[in-house]
């Protein structure tokens, strides 16, 4: 978006500017300064800063600022007499001179929250493998749909051991684990987990003992000709938002206090973390959720007077997460491959027979990569756009 007028006014600490939409924003002196665009201030290859904070003088404010004929700021420092260049749209986008939420919990304008109404086929996101390997624009919405719901459907996978993690390699890297590489789901004479078992799991995120915690989950179907096993998901964002509104002290509990988890599936294998039920950033925007009883140990960093008081917090949010209104649930045929984000969305399972088979695999990755290839898709359409 063009500039339409800059101005210096405190001494030159500060610059106000205004675009052509009418709107206006404060930036300091310094702030731009370290920001700058230029060649000797960031690596053209990399977009890296080639210069530190103590590298800038600390006296250091605008002389003169002009906006050019495309609607781009020019703006001089000093006491370096320095002149650079800073876009219009540029400023904008990075403009924070603007109200910032204080609520606590408060989610990303990225991130869209949902319950059972997402059930509706139409609105589950889902791409086919074919399209997927394209990566192209469809690819791209996939990508930000995981980003935006936590949660989207693949289909039509080749039904070959393994293949989950030629997807995960599409926008990224499978993060391995002592589960392996990858790992099967199905039943098991002795179990080392209990989702290798027959019975029904309650909504929980995947490896709540581990730091850092994998962020994203795949699971494909290979085979399923058992009696139930219904995939479940729910928004655990959406679960502490109604926790929030029903009981903003129970909301304030879980954000409040760490819990422990801890997982020793043999002699090699003993994991722990300690982290709370529902993370929020220093500004009170809401992170992850960490939810999952089976891997829970005992709660030990809640003072004495207030353990009665977590627990009621506690059950409330399980008790939410169990509402009918707030899953949405799908029967995985073969083929099939659905991603979670494993800091938001809670999967589940209803218990099967004994009777047909039930196979999937499990991988993880990051969403790091996810969302590093899906800002290179949108560059790469919107680069063809421009050109057209």
């Amino acid at each position: 978006m063009r500039l339409d007028t800059a101005a210096i006014p405190n001494d030159g600490k500060v610059l106000q500017v205004t675009w052509h939409d009418g709107s206006s924003a404060r930036f300091h002196a310094l702030w731009l300064r370290d920001n700058a665009l230029d060649a000797a201030t960031r690596s053209e290859g990399n977009g890296q800063r080639l210069i530190t904070i103590l590298d800038l003088p600390i006296e250091t404010y605008i002389s003169g600022a002009s906006v050019d004929d495309q609607g781009a700021l020019e703006i001089t420092f000093q006491p370096e007499n320095k002149t650079v260049v800073f876009p219009g749209n540029w400023l904008k986008e990075h403009a924070y001179d603007r109200s910032h939420s204080a609520d606590k919990g408060w989610v990303s304008a990225r991130v869209k929250t949902w319950d059972s109404s997402l059930s509706q086929a139409s609105q589950i996101p889902t791409v086919d493998y074919a399209t997927a390997q394209q990566k192209g624009a469809e690819f791209g919405n996939w990508l930000e749909a995981v980003e935006a719901y936590g949660f989207a459907i693949m289909t039509d996978l080749p039904l070959e051991s393994g293949t989950l993690c030629d997807v995960a390699e599409l926008f990224g890297y499978v993060r391995e684990t002592n589960y392996g590489r990858f790992f099967e789901v199905r039943s098991e004479v002795n179990p080392v987990n209990l989702a290798y078992t027959g019975l029904g799991l309650q909504a929980h995120t995947d490896n709540p003992y581990r730091d850092p915690v994998p962020t994203l989950q795949l699971l494909s179907c290979m085979e399923n000709s058992a009696d139930g096993g219904d995939s479940i998901v729910v928004d655990g964002f959406k679960a502490a938002e109604v926790l929030r509104q029903e009981s903003p002290e129970s909301f304030e509990l879980l954000a409040g206090f760490p819990v422990r988890f801890e997982y020793a599936g043999s002699d090699e294998v003993r994991l722990q973390s300690k982290r709370p039920t529902i993370e929020l950033g220093p500004d009170g925007e809401m992170l992850s959720i960490r939810f999952n009883n089976r891997s829970s140990a005992p709660f030990t960093d809640i003072p004495f007077e207030q353990m009665d008081t977590f627990y009621t917090a506690y059950r409330k949010y399980a008790e939410i997460i169990e509402r009918p209104e707030m899953e949405v649930s799908f029967m995985m045929k073969p083929g099939d491959l659905f991603i979670v984000d494993n800091t938001r969305v809670m999967h589940a399972r209803k218990g099967f027979s004994g009777t047909g088979t039930r196979w999937l695999q499990g991988c993880y990755a990051d969403k790091d990569g996810l969302l590093s290839t899906l800002a290179a898709i949108k560059a790469k359409v919107n680069t063809q756009e421009a050109a057209q």
